[in-house]
C-alpha cells in the first residue's frame, strides 16, 4: 500500500503497490474488540502507513495490505 485517504466517517481509498485504487469500508471491523478504537473518527483519520501496512493509535491497531485488498471493493473515478 503506497497511500489511503479517508472519505467521509469510514471509507478510506486505498491505492495498492500496483497502482490499483480501491475502496475499503472498516465498519465489519468494529465489531472485534481490537478494533472498537476505530469508531472514533479521530483515531480512524489518524493513520499512518507502515512498510505498507496502516496503522492507528501509534501502531497498536494495523491491517495487512491483502486483508485489506480483500476487504475493498474495485473504484473507478468519475471525471
Amino acid at each position: 500500500m503506497v497511500a489511503a485517504k479517508v472519505v467521509n466517517d469510514l471509507p478510506m481509498l486505498v491505492t495498492f503497490s500496483t497502482g490499483e485504487t480501491r475502496l475499503f469500508d472498516a465498519s465489519p471491523l468494529l465489531e472485534m474488540p481490537v478494533f472498537a478504537p476505530l469508531r472514533s473518527n479521530e483515531v480512524f483519520s489518524g493513520f499512518a502507513i507502515d512498510h505498507g501496512a496502516v496503522s492507528w493509535a501509534g501502531g497498536d491497531i494495523d491491517l495487512a495490505p491483502e486483508t485489506m485488498y480483500k476487504m475493498s471493493y474495485a473504484y473507478e473515478r468519475i471525471a
